[in-house]
């Protein structure tokens, strides 16, 4: 399966130019899954400390539109967030597409709430378990951005035979550090990660792009930059699978 992951602007305005760039990079690659970054296509509300009913209702409102536009990208499957309210509750949610309609499958648990990142002020913190999905053949599980520190859920989710991390982010220049996460979360799981990030800046935020494909042995195999802002790699279900029965793997005792 070839995934494309890829680094977007925070700017509204520039974000539909490179909307049209991404677009033709997936045609041209014949991607199969695309990876947005966490809550696209909206500003980064969450620079603010206060939180704003209006413009909570404007983020939800506009990325509901653009549920309507993920065809445009022309792959058969993308994965992102985004803001929404259920059962009284305002959440950021983890979605998958593909041409029979959208569905919701994971709530962001883990909220930061310091400077540029107010999440916690924003929204709430999602209750439910990290569970698995199918889609396209593959089990894939969310670690939307802080979730990726979470790393007994990355290893549960390779217990439970997940052999891709959709890991969404809008996170700052530290790509490091980040990047590190996202090795460790891939050989925990024994699964390939997949990343994009937000670019530009956002009152205290400035976003780092570099969206990643890394493999079940922490391999990069992919690395976006402000350069080349989409890449696309193809993955191996059977290599995930070997994966899990290799070291470190399987010198991790059941709980």
């Amino acid at each position: 399966m070839k995934v494309t992951v890829c680094e977007m602007p925070d700017d509204p305005e520039e974000f539909a130019g490179e909307w049209a760039r991404l677009s033709r990079h997936v045609s041209r690659n014949s991607s199969d899954m695309v990876l947005l970054p966490e809550m696209p296509f909206y500003y980064w509300f969450c620079a603010g400390p206060r939180f704003d009913a209006a413009v909570w209702k404007n983020a939800v409102r506009e990325h509901r539109k653009w549920m309507g536009r993920l065809r445009e990208l022309g792959a058969p499957v993308v994965l992102g967030s985004r803001p929404v309210d259920r059962g009284g509750k305002r959440l950021n949610e983890g979605f998958v597409w593909n041409r029979k309609g959208v569905r919701g499958v994971h709530f962001k648990r883990y909220l930061p709430n310091e400077p540029g990142y107010y999440e916690a002020r924003w929204y709430d913190h999602g209750s439910k378990p990290f569970t698995p999905f199918e889609e396209s053949g593959w089990k894939t599980g969310f670690m939307i951005c802080s979730d990726l520190w979470s790393m007994a859920s990355a290893r549960s989710y390779g217990k439970r035979g997940v052999g891709l991390i959709a890991a969404p982010r809008a996170t700052g220049k530290n790509v490091d550090k980040w990047l590190a996460g996202g090795k460790v979360a891939a050989v925990l799981a024994g699964a390939y990660c997949a990343s994009s990030n937000r670019s530009g800046r956002r009152g205290a935020a400035t976003f780092g792009g570099h969206g990643w494909v890394v493999g079940p042995d922490g391999e990069v195999l992919g690395l976006t930059s402000r350069s080349r802002p989409f890449v696309t790699v193809e993955i191996d279900r059977a290599k995930a699978e070997k994966a899990k029965a290799t070291y470190p793997r399987d010198a991790l005792k059941p709980d």
